[in-house]
This record gives structure tokens, sequence and C-alpha cells, in this order.
């Protein structure tokens, strides 16, 4: 069932190059499109984003589960991807935010949305913040 309604955002979000599904529970919203790390089939999900100088920053949270969510496993086997924000199309390619740009950007990420605070109590591992950086 959450496929279905997942197909359906990105399918609103494409035709309306983000109208429709472009803000979800307040946050700017992109589709990240990932090739799967197991069947090289290509897998477009919405994902909210955060302003971030370079890119689109996102987070792996996975609402806080113990394993990391499919697309961030995709772009760590695969980190060349696209996004689109609105109406603009842009390749990217993935990076690991560690260290003191990591602590910095996780910050921003629990003030802007206290949500994510609850994730990280929620799972022992550490949710990656990936940083989504044109390409061209």
């Amino acid at each position: 069932m959450l496929k279905f309604f997942m197909a359906i955002q990105v399918w609103l979000y494409r035709l309306s190059k983000g109208r429709l599904g472009g803000r979800m529970r307040g946050f700017n919203v992109l589709l990240l499109t990932t090739v799967g790390r197991r069947s090289g089939k290509t897998r477009t999900l919405p994902l909210g984003l955060f302003d971030w100088p370079d890119g689109y920053l996102v987070v792996a949270s996975n609402s806080g589960q113990p394993k990391h969510p499919s697309w961030y496993l995709n772009l760590m086997s695969h980190p060349q991807a696209t996004v689109q924000v609105l109406d603009k199309v842009v390749p990217v390619t993935a990076e690991v935010l560690t260290g003191e740009t990591r602590a910095k950007a996780w910050q921003q990420v629990i003030t802007t949305a206290p949500t994510y605070a609850d994730y990280e109590q929620k799972t022992t591992r550490l949710i990656p913040l990936v940083l989504l950086r044109p390409s061209n």
C-alpha cells in the first residue's frame, strides 16, 4: 500500500513540477532516483530536503528503524543519482557527511525538524546525513 501511495506522489510531483507533493509535513521535498544495488533498476522516491551549501541535504533516518533505508544503501553502491527539485532535474553525486560537518548539519536538522531527534533516540545506529552534490 505504501509503495502505491509513493508512486502516486512521485507521479503527481513530476506532472505538476513539484506544485503537488513539493511539500510534505512542513518540508520541501525532492525526488531522488537511485540505481538498485542488487536489481540495477532505477528507483524514485520523495524525500524531505534541508538547505545546505553546495547541494541538497537528506537524512537516512528510516524513521529510527535499526536498518538503513534502501535508498541510502543504493547510494552507497552507486553514488551517482538524479534529483528533481520542483521543475529542475539535476544529476548529483552522494557524499555522506562526517565529523564536524555532520555535527553542524545534524544540529540544523534537529532544530528545523525535532522529529529526527526522536528517531535518533529510537535507534542505535548513527543516522547518516547525505549531501547530494550537483555533478554538472
